[in-house]
């Protein structure tokens, strides 16, 4: 009887429906899956899907998609018979879009949906034939000054950070740096913005001056401490970090830096006083409009903090680095966690990383902030300045900083920059399930208190007939809310280039990202230019690449060598001579004996003319390789 009493209230008017409710309950018999994707090409798709039950109507279940989340049966759908693993193909679509597909079935009890996948069609040849090159120089030296900044596009761009927000632009917040520094005088945190990851719309400061609350808390701080007030700070400016937190509303986390000595307060520019330089400071700004590029500052987040003591700051001499700061308030990461939980990771050079807890509704820390010093690490923790996450080594001073988080997938990936940012710049990646670790190398070693990110992202490198790069690294991460992924950063000639110095020309690169089987992420060697995702072949692969070995050598560039990949499934040249080659072109991976190499088409920089070619990333025994096809 209960299963008539069910038919009846789901047919019955609406007074009889409220009657019954308390017997309205979907049935737990139903099976459903979501769609597992076959062939993609330019216009089809194909898939196999699971939907069935007794409640399950007949010639009712099938996939409904559509270009944007969560599709229902409103938008497109294709039906067919419920069952196990049935087959079912849609067309119609258009090429080179990013399509969501989930499994439906209509029930006695309405409409149940699956999870949802993921999947873009690809584009015709036609369509790469007409794609046309970016035109902007490399070299902007000519171009450099404030008077044409309108010329800029990626030109004097320093630790970018990157978002995209609701009105589909990307907008990108820098560190105040520059060539010939002609930033200065005209605000701080610099703002551009761009619909296609291509050409960018340089808008101008974000802080006209620091706010009074820095000198005001410092003072407050050295007060305590015994010291005299500093009346004339010398300030930095460095690596916001910027992020939309719910609709309507943004936030940048940004450092200022106080260039002083402890001691007397002096400027750092001056004779050496015996102690180490002041510390510095992260602060948060909001914004409802990130295309006004209107800010309201929101005050003090934390600042430098130190194990040893509010008295410990005597260095003794300029060659003695066991540094006085345990955590150093600069480049600060800030997530949300797929549990709404806000984080802010920070922290460079010192100690390692830092991860502290944050309120989502002021932006500030969860816990109220003690004093910024404490006679051990866990007395930091419990004056709320977070824990460490991450330490390259077990040395108080050391190379690795400008932390990035982001989830992926089930992990939180910390990437950083390691060494010193003129030459060595390179990138490294390490990964956890909690956001405040332990963070695991590839090795699946915890690298909380000393152990090395093995994994190499970026490096100085060269391919044939060009300058190269190098300072490869404080990169942001980000995606376009589709699935795609792109590393930005900074990126210079140089030290050997012609030209005047050369080693301080900072162009921004942004670079995509792909995912290795394993789940870690790779970097393409090519800049991002939107070429068109026209599908691989096998025989396309088929000729001479420049291959280079991305392993690590400090303050060196690492060269291409050639390797040629033959029609008959083997590879000639560098250290991949003699081994089979295979490629999947469902997942675009190309597999050289035990390598596994992303494989896309992009732009070739190094061309005169520029041009598409395509290009690879990937592992081999924990060893990053770029390659692009000659």
């Amino acid at each position: 009887m209960k299963k008539l009493s069910k038919i009846f209230c789901y047919t019955a008017a609406g007074l009889v429906l409220a009657a019954c409710s308390d017997d309205f309950t979907p049935p737990e018999d139903i099976t459903m899956e979501a769609p597992t994707l076959g062939v993609v090409t330019e216009s089809t798709a194909s898939f196999t899907m699971t939907a069935y039950g007794r409640s399950v109507h007949e010639n009712a279940v099938g996939i409904c998609y559509a270009t944007h989340t969560e599709p229902t049966i409103t938008d497109s759908k294709a039906t067919r018979s419920r069952g196990t693993g049935v087959g079912l193909s849609i067309s119609g679509l258009a090429e080179g879009t990013t399509y969501y597909a989930r499994t439906y079935a209509e029930t006695d009890y309405g409409v149940k949906y699956s999870d949802e996948v993921t999947f873009t069609t690809s584009t015709t040849a036609a369509t790469l034939d007409a794609w046309t090159a970016p035109t902007y120089a490399d070299d902007y030296r000519s171009i450099s000054s404030w008077s044409l900044r309108a010329q800029w596009n990626l030109a004097n761009v320093h630790d970018p950070s990157v978002m995209l927000a609701d009105d589909g632009y990307y907008y990108m917040y820098c560190t105040d740096a520059g060539y010939g520094d002609p930033q200065i005088g005209h605000g701080h945190f610099h703002a551009r913005r761009s619909r296609n990851l291509i050409d960018w719309e340089y808008l101008g400061g974000t802080m006209t001056d620091a706010p009074a609350w820095v000198l005001t808390k410092l003072n407050e701080i050295r007060e305590k401490q015994g010291l005299p007030a500093v009346t004339n700070p010398q300030y930095g400016y460095w690596a916001p970090t910027v992020r939309k937190v719910k609709d309507g509303l943004y936030r940048m986390y940004y450092s200022i830096v106080v260039d002083n000595y402890i001691k007397t307060g002096n400027p750092a520019s001056g004779a050496f006083d015996g102690s180490w330089g002041e510390r510095a400071f992260i602060g948060m700004m909001e914004t409802s409009d990130p295309a006004s590029n209107q800010w309201e500052d929101k005050g003090f987040v934390l600042c430098s903090s130190s194990d040893k003591g509010k008295d410990g700051w005597a260095r003794s001499g300029t060659d003695n680095w066991d540094g006085y700061f345990y955590f150093n308030a600069i480049d600060p990461s800030f997530i949300i966690t797929p549990e709404g939980e806000h984080w802010l990771i920070y922290g460079s050079w010192h100690s390692g990383f830092a991860a502290v807890q944050l309120n989502p509704e002021t932006g500030k820390t969860i816990t109220e902030l003690g004093d910024p010093w404490a006679t051990s690490p866990a007395g930091l923790a419990a004056n709320g300045y977070g824990k460490r996450i991450f330490s390259r080594n077990t040395t108080r001073w050391q190379g690795s900083e400008a932390p990035e988080v982001i989830y992926h997938d089930g992990y939180y990936y910390l990437f950083m920059a390691y060494d010193g940012l003129d030459v060595p710049y390179n990138t490294r990646v390490v990964r956890s399930k909690n956001v405040d670790g332990p963070y695991l190398n590839a090795n699946g070693t915890d690298c909380t208190n000393g152990a090395d990110a093995i994994t190499v992202l970026t490096h100085p490198y060269k391919f044939n007939d060009n300058q190269g790069w190098v300072g490869i690294a404080h990169c942001a991460v980000f995606d376009d809310g589709k699935g795609n992924y792109f590393y930005a950063s900074q990126q210079r000639f140089p030290t050997i280039a012609s030209g005047n110095a050369p080693n301080a020309v900072m162009l921004g690169g942004v670079r995509s990202i792909q995912w290795l089987s394993n789940g870690w992420p790779t970097v393409m060697p090519e800049r991002y230019a939107a070429v068109p995702k026209v599908a691989i072949t096998a025989s396309e692969l088929y000729g001479s690449w420049e291959v280079i070995d991305m392993s690590y050598s400090y303050n060196n560039m690492k060269t291409s060598s050639i390797v040629s990949v033959n029609a008959n499934g083997t590879v000639s040249g560098g250290a991949w001579n003699g081994k089979s080659w295979s490629f999947d072109a469902e997942s675009n991976t190309l597999t050289i004996g035990t390598a596994e190499l992303k494989v896309q088409r992009e732009c070739d920089w190094e061309a005169s003319p520029r041009k598409h070619t395509i290009v690879f990333s990937g592992v081999d025994s924990n060893k990053t390789y770029w390659g692009k096809k000659k």
